[in-house]
């Protein structure tokens, strides 16, 4: 099997998975994407262990600690402005130990799967106010918001993890390392 075959044969997996998730109802707090087929993929893939909360949201209330959980290369194409990269791979907690427990904290990631199991993690270590950003940084691009470089420049270029992943990104520059 060729990896563009495997390619599409995964997709198909994850886009029936979606479909099939949508014929499910929806937790009321799950908010909407810009693409509904995105939205019943995260309907499929998240645990909703962790309160979402939606670019509009994030965009409207002051500003939380943000906390990035892909990997290094993924971080340093760009990020949320303000963000700090914590990871995922080797997450620990001690990255964290100077933050309040009950300081309001987004953690995000490409899609919103790995951040939320950090985020799980920070509540399991008594952190009160955690939230995920539902669909991740490709939601928050996909809504026209900035993402910045490591010098904070803006930039439209995004790590979009596989090619598999790259198709829920809709705007930006796709980058895979």
């Amino acid at each position: 099997m060729t990896t563009s075959s495997f390619v599409l044969r995964l997709g198909g997996v994850l886009l029936l998975v979606g479909l099939v998730a949508a014929c499910q109802s929806r937790q009321a707090d799950a908010p909407p994407t810009t693409n509904k087929l995105y939205s019943a993929m995260l309907n499929g893939l998240l645990k909703e262990s962790v309160p979402f909360v939606s670019v509009a949201q994030l965009k409207s209330q002051p500003a939380p600690v943000l906390l990035d959980t892909r990997e290094p290369a993924e971080f340093a194409v760009s990020h949320l402005r303000g963000a700090k990269w914590v990871g995922y791979d080797n997450f620990s907690l001690a990255e964290v130990e100077d933050i309040p427990k009950n300081t309001p904290i987004v953690v995000y990631c490409s899609v919103g799967v790995r951040s939320e199991k950090i985020g799980a993690q920070l509540q399991a270590a008594g952190f009160t106010n955690v939230r995920n950003l539902y669909g991740g940084l490709f939601e928050w691009m996909n809504e026209g918001q900035p993402v910045f470089t490591a010098d904070n420049e803006p930039t439209d270029r995004v790590h979009a993890y596989s090619p598999t992943w790259g198709i829920w990104l809709q705007r930006g520059q796709k980058v895979y390392q």
